[in-house]
């Protein structure tokens, strides 16, 4: 039985009162075609590297089978502990040949927040000269967290066409 796709709805909310004035906001996205969810809760060991998805341009065989970069469309990670932080890496190939990453940049990821991102397939650029702005960008290899002393639970969502 081949699955119907449907449409990711996403919302951004913030609200905060400030001297009585609201400033308020909802942003709304909305993401046709979707035919294929990832969802798995992590948890990922004390000081250790636990990579939580990959991203090759054929799906294959393996430990972790790599998702298809070409159908990805929207990532959402999220840092379920309620007080360790962890470092999410996001891994580029480079050379857009499937191999192993060639260049990591690493974010902070506070307890109880979300790292969002878009699509993977030249959706990142990164550079250690003179911190130039990079404007050819390649494709996001694999996502991995690096914990602190404390083991930390970790959510992927990430939904595919």
């Amino acid at each position: 039985m081949a699955v119907n796709s449907a449409t990711l709805i996403t919302k951004i909310s913030e609200k905060i009162t400030l001297n009585g004035n609201k400033y308020d906001n909802v942003v709304e996205k909305r993401i046709s075609g979707i035919s294929d969810i990832f969802k798995r809760i992590v948890t990922c060991p004390s000081n250790s590297e636990t990579t939580v998805a990959m991203f090759h341009s054929s799906v294959a065989d393996g430990t972790l089978s790599p998702l298809d970069i070409d159908n990805v469309q929207y990532i959402r990670f999220t840092n379920l502990d309620d007080s360790n932080n962890i470092t999410l890496s996001l891994q580029s190939d480079v050379g857009e040949d499937d191999s192993a990453a060639d260049e990591s940049a690493s974010i902070l990821v506070e307890a109880g927040k979300s790292f969002i991102m878009g699509v993977p397939n030249d959706g990142i650029g990164i550079s250690d000269t003179n911190a130039n702005l990079v404007t050819d960008l390649v494709d996001l290899e694999s996502l991995v967290v690096f914990t602190g002393s404390s083991a930390v639970d970790v959510e992927i969502f990430i939904a595919s066409s």
